[in-house]
């Protein structure tokens, strides 16, 4: 089965949207580190370190996806 350079294209922009919202997710993780001393601000920067990870994943699912297609197109595996 041949990967079409559409196909490829598409995937390259699901990672490439992939990375912009996991550096939104750390870039809010960042923000709440400096926050003051309080529970509800700790609360929120545990909440924000999830939605980093979340983000994280989502990245390298697709990072994966687009690498695997490259290999099937170039390497026809």
């Amino acid at each position: 089965m041949s990967i079409e350079v559409s196909e490829l294209d598409a995937m390259q922009g699901a990672y490439k949207d992939a990375m912009d919202g996991w550096t939104a997710a750390i870039r809010e993780e960042e923000a709440l580190a400096t926050v003051p001393h309080e529970v509800a601000e700790v609360d929120k920067w545990e909440l924000a370190g999830d939605r980093e990870e979340e983000a994280r994943s989502k990245v390298k699912a697709a990072k994966k996806a687009y690498e695997d297609a490259l290999r099937e197109k170039f390497y026809n595996f």
